[in-house]
């Protein structure tokens, strides 16, 4: 069973849990826009008497946003949480049931089951990373974009060595993960033997691919935040040398700015999670699973 037969088969499912998901990452990609106005109004209102700024509506859509953030986030963990604990236990019996009709030995019905957990972890986890990911690099650039398109240009180019990294990255990884696949599933026949040697050589194996794998997210991340640090900088300027724009404006560009930073963070461990199930669905894409219901 692959991954895409996994989003086929429970579909309605993952696109529930993922509504709410995006209903959080929405609003929060807003939400900045509606503070920075919130704050120079109550600046105005608080320091300029004679201007009589209402502040109370911005007040009172700031806290509407702010609670749809908190909404998505809270029903996206508590129906997740629920919906792959039985996603899970349907893959695994499908992937045994695939397996023995297959004839496959024991150890690696059961090391197919247990691999099949990367699914639920991709799933539960990585899903709502990516989409925020994903959600938060191109929302803040299109926020940005509302502010000075030249602010947003900068951070735009900062895409075009991300993707050449993270193409080099992918090439290499999965080679590496490919390894530690193999020797995951011979889990179960090494501990059949009871042979200790055995059983210290499957450990130690699996060192050497998750070094190289480990390397080369270090060296993928060092670029990217370095890269950023040119681009901060630079926004920096355009925005307080330049532009001259208020308190408000100006924590909500830095705002965006710290949104698309963080949301290239983490894209070397994603591309590392997304490299792995990509090689369990190729591991098992000729098992015949029955349709689930």
């Amino acid at each position: 069973m692959t991954i895409l037969q996994v989003f086929k088969s429970f579909k309605y499912s993952i696109a529930f849990v993922v509504s709410f998901i995006l209903l959080e990452n929405i609003s929060w990609i807003v939400e900045p826009n509606f503070f920075g106005k919130l704050l120079d109004a109550m600046i105005d209102h608080f320091t300029d008497h004679e201007k009589k700024v209402d502040y109370i509506i911005p007040l009172l859509i700031w806290i509407f946003i702010y609670m749809l953030n908190l909404g998505g986030g809270t029903f996206s963990r508590f129906f997740g949480g629920r919906i792959y604990a039985r996603v899970y236990a349907e893959i695994a019996s499908k992937v045994i049931i695939a397996a023995k009709k297959n004839n496959q030995p024991l150890s690696i019905m059961l090391a197919h089951a247990e691999l099949a957990k990367d699914y639920i972890t991709f799933l539960k986890e990585r899903i709502p990373e990516i989409t925020w990911q994903f959600s938060a690099m191109f929302g803040a650039i299109a926020a940005l974009f509302f502010y000075d398109w030249r602010i947003a240009a900068v951070c735009l180019l900062v895409v075009i060595p991300m993707g050449v990294m993270n193409r080099l990255y992918r090439k290499n990884v999965i080679k590496q993960q490919k390894k530690i696949n193999d020797t995951r599933e011979d889990l179960y026949r090494v501990f059949e033997e009871k042979d200790t040697a055995k059983i210290q050589g499957f450990y130690f194996s699996l060192i050497r691919p998750q070094q190289i794998i480990a390397r080369w997210n270090s060296l993928n991340y060092g670029i990217i935040k370095f890269v950023l640090l040119i681009i901060f900088i630079v926004v920096l300027f355009i925005c307080v040398e330049i532009d001259d724009f208020s308190t408000g404006k100006t924590y909500a560009v830095v705002a965006y700015l710290w949104t698309f930073i963080s949301s290239t963070e983490y894209l070397p461990t994603l591309m590392e999670s997304i490299i792995s199930v990509r090689e369990l669905s190729n591991r098992l894409k000729e098992e015949k699973v029955l349709e689930v219901r």
